[in-house]
């Protein structure tokens, strides 16, 4: 268990301060219910407190039938009242709160889109979003903490201000002289020690809760290192496709059932059982003694002054009611300031990852929108390794294409093939040289306006389980003719006849059992329609047909060859049946471009690289040969 640094006052209340700004930018309503929610909460008790007294001191003195019947109604007519605006809050509260919920997630997603993707990717920010995400999922702490934390922070403040209103007259009401020794309580000595006391339990309660919490901070790793292997043995492991195979075959659940066993930290005996049981349960315990004696010392107090005569017996439920509710107001408060400045360290990793900043250059210059689509790219000396590594992706990498032509990129698995794609697609910026578009660097042009001129399938696209229809053209609202003509050009026509709902029809089963599988060449069709809907004069397949055996991957080539016109075309693979096809061929390997032409003078070159790709797979394109 490890203790860890206490956040200064003045930063925890600016990191807080900062996190209910964020999440009241994202959900504003949310604010607004729970400040009217506080009001309403904090009312009902002392209303019903201030009514009992002044029936209890009736039925005490004048027993007026008539008066007593007024408040009687009078207070059943306030008190339901302000139990059914209280209630009617509630309701818009939790409403809200579950919007918050949704609107700090947003931030996280928002944060994660607008970041430079190199950044992204990174290995840090990774472990900056597990972190953030594991502290809310082990105690709520984080982001949107001070946010729910508010309501109660607001009560005790309205409830604090109505009990001082309430408690006022019992200081200043005193007792007769005739009450002879407990005239003493008239004093003003009397007052300030009793306050001093009252003061000093009332924080020691809050207090001593805090600490309590303070030990849920220092097990804040252990914990979530736990809930991942909980998470992962619970969840990832039997529910994702990918490895339920494995499990299955070799029988893997053993060893997630042994890390599993590892995992103690939850576990009766485990550290943090035994925490609970020992210094975190007697903290919480002590604090509800003090709270107790709070209550008891307010009532000897109120008690005695009534005893000596200087209020009635319904002042005495007044008093006592107030003062133990006002009690209870800076308890609360002083748990809650508490809690936040507990949740302080664990903002830190939050902002660190919200404060990470972009170091792409954004570039200003419009992307010129030609109807002709006459753009030219040219990597100038390009070299470029990834920030967490020393070695070369790419080295003094040099050539031209232009639109219209059919580019394909070939070479052995880490020749740097993909890595040509990110940099083309500015996901990543040269390490060393330039890359052009029209003869200017394209780090000059607006970065959204560039990448908007690409339309790419990476090797390890997604679909999501949304309608078909949807995923094609990545937006709720599309051109269901354009999606279906796109579906049909992917050679997807056939097997989208046969879905039940067509372009309506949902992607596997995340979200509702009439969602539909499809295996992984149909989906890799449905993403090169994606590709094609979205229109863009470059067109980027990295490893498209992957899932495709060579017949079907030369069917994809030929109709796609055919349908994308004028636009650029650059086609990465290990399988080199997309080389007939293309204008051009750049061989690539250890990160250099070691030959370059066309396929037919590259076969004949027998010393090449190229030759030996494609002789070691000729026998799969030989078939394919003959039907042409």
């Amino acid at each position: 268990m490890k203790k860890p640094e206490k956040v200064p006052l003045r930063e925890a209340f600016r990191l807080n301060s900062r996190a209910v700004k964020l999440i009241w930018q994202a959900c504003p309503s949310y604010f607004v219910s729970t400040i009217i929610y506080a009001v309403f909460n904090a009312l009902f008790p002392l209303a019903g407190i201030w009514f009992s007294a002044q029936i209890l001191n009736e039925l005490a003195g004048p027993r007026r039938p008539d008066v007593l019947w007024k408040l009687v109604v009078l207070t059943l007519a306030v008190t339901a009242a302000l139990e059914l605006a209280k209630s009617t809050a509630e309701h818009w509260v939790n409403s809200r709160r579950s919007l918050m919920g949704i609107s700090e997630w947003k931030i996280y997603s928002e944060k994660m889109m607008s970041m430079d993707y190199h950044l992204a990717e990174e290995p840090r920010t990774a472990g900056l979003v597990s972190q953030a995400l594991q502290s809310w999922n082990w105690g709520g702490w984080g982001l949107s903490l001070p946010a729910r934390e508010l309501s109660p922070v607001l009560s005790a403040l309205f409830q604090i201000a109505g009990s001082v209103a309430l408690t006022v007259p019992l200081f200043l009401q005193q007792v007769p002289v005739s009450a002879g020794a407990l005239t003493v309580l008239n004093r003003p000595l009397s007052v300030v020690l009793l306050l001093m006391a009252m003061a000093a339990v009332t924080l020691a309660a809050p207090a001593l809760t805090n600490r309590a919490e303070s030990y849920e901070t220092r097990f804040a790793e252990d914990a979530k290192f736990s809930n991942r292997l909980v998470t992962f043995n619970g969840y990832a492991a039997f529910s994702e496709k990918e490895r339920t195979l494995d499990i299955r075959m070799y029988r893997q659940d053993t060893i997630l059932r042994a890390y599993g066993f590892l995992n103690t930290n939850f576990k009766p005996g485990g550290e943090i059982a035994n925490c609970a049981r020992g210094p975190m349960g007697i903290l919480n315990a002590l604090s509800a003694v003090v709270s107790y004696l709070f209550t008891g010392v307010a009532y000897v107090f109120v008690c005695l002054k009534a005893w000596a005569g200087a209020f009635g017996v319904g002042a005495v439920t007044q008093y006592v009611g107030a003062v133990t509710s006002l009690s209870a107001g800076i308890i609360t408060l002083g748990k809650e300031l508490g809690t936040m400045r507990n949740n302080a360290a664990f903002l830190r990793t939050t902002f660190k990852f919200l404060d990470i900043p972009n170091t792409m250059y954004q570039g200003s210059l419009t992307v010129e929108k030609r109807s002709d689509h006459n753009y030219e790219i040219e990597f100038r000396d390009v070299s470029f390794h990834y920030p967490e590594s020393d070695t070369w992706a790419l080295r003094h990498v040099s050539m031209k294409f232009k639109v219209g032509k059919r580019l394909a990129v070939v070479g052995r698995n880490g020749s740097g093939k993909t890595t040509f794609i990110k940099l083309l697609c500015r996901l990543y910026d040269p390490t060393e040289g330039e890359i052009l578009l029209n003869g200017i660097n394209i780090r000059k042009y607006n970065y959204q306006e560039y990448i908007s001129i690409f339309s790419v399938v990476f090797q390890d696209f997604r679909l999501f389980a949304f309608p078909l229809g949807q995923n094609v053209a990545v937006g709720t609202a599309y051109d269901r003719k354009k999606a279906e003509t796109c579906l049909k050009e992917a050679a997807f026509s056939e097997r989208l006849k046969s879905l039940p709902k067509g372009l309506d029809t949902c992607l596997y089963r995340e979200f509702g059992e009439d969602g539909v599988e499809i295996s992984g060449g149909e989906a890799q069709k449905i993403a090169i329609a994606r590709t094609l809907y979205k229109d863009a004069p470059f067109l980027i397949l990295d490893e498209p047909t992957a899932a495709l055996d060579p017949v079907a991957e030369y069917e994809i080539y030929l109709s796609f060859n055919k349908i994308i016109g004028d636009k650029t075309a650059v086609y990465i693979s290990h399988r080199l049946s997309s080389c007939r096809f293309c204008d051009e061929v750049a061989v690539f390997s250890h990160g250099q471009i070691v030959q370059y032409g066309t396929h037919d003078n590259l076969v004949k070159d027998t010393s090449g690289l190229y030759y030996r790709l494609w002789n070691a797979q000729a026998q799969y394109y030989q078939k394919n040969k003959e039907a042409e």
